[in-house]
């Protein structure tokens, strides 16, 4: 199994299956993580918080039988304590849910780690970062985004990265900063330069035709 990453200092590379061929996903995985990517990213959308709808547990608990490695499921949904304990069943080994959805962050925070999982939280691009400053200590992670969430493919958002630099400041050494949307070879590197350490990457490998390339060029960049 991948070493968990808030175990750890290096920068890593996330492939987001949202942009995966899920009529062969066994074989896309695996592809993806013999390129080198450091583990799996789970974008779950319900149509509601987000215009898009994605996948949930079932569909988790395939890609936990294809593989052992970390499993980061970002909820994009209205009601994260709804769908979290059968996410978790299902293989997940953190749940990321959204400052937009609840109005106590906190006891949300509380609750999903209470299901043994690692817990993290979600900043969209257009909320203020001061809104997340105080559940800063009751999470192992926060996610920003750089773009609008729900699709793939979407342009990055360079107005994000003051963000990323005031969370940065705020967080213990123990605690990541992971950016979401439009990371490329180019883009990837301001991200890093601004603080984040864990990059989900979608169509910038999985719409390559090798994903080892994809993922060497991402590593050289950081």
């Amino acid at each position: 199994m991948t070493p968990n990453p808030f175990q750890s200092t290096q920068r890593m590379i996330l492939p987001s299956i949202l942009s995966a061929d899920f009529a062969k996903l066994g074989g896309e995985i695996q592809d993806v993580l013999a390129g080198g990517a450091d583990f799996l990213h789970l974008d779950v959308m319900d149509g509601h918080f987000v215009p898009n709808i994605s996948f949930g547990p079932p569909v988790i608990k395939g890609i936990r039988k294809a593989t052992q490695v970390y499993l980061d499921a970002h909820l994009m949904i209205t009601d994260p304590l709804r769908y979290a304990a059968p996410i978790v069943k299902a293989g997940a080994n953190n749940i990321t849910f959204h400052i937009e959805v609840t109005p106590d962050p906190i006891s949300v925070a509380k609750q999903i780690r209470q299901l043994g999982c690692q817990v993290g939280i979600t900043l969209n691009p257009a909320t203020p970062v001061e809104k997340i400053f105080p559940v800063l200590e009751h999470v192992d992670l926060v996610l920003i985004m750089s773009v609008v969430p729900g699709f793939s493919g979407q342009k990055f958002m360079p107005e994000v990265l003051p963000k990323v630099r005031e969370v940065k400041k705020r967080i213990k050494p123990n605690q990541r900063i992971e950016i979401d949307g439009g990371i490329n070879p180019e883009t990837i590197k301001q991200a890093r330069d601004a603080g984040a350490d864990l990059f989900v990457v979608a169509s910038a490998i999985f719409d390559q035709p090798d994903r080892k390339s994809a993922v060497m060029a991402l590593r050289q960049s950081l």
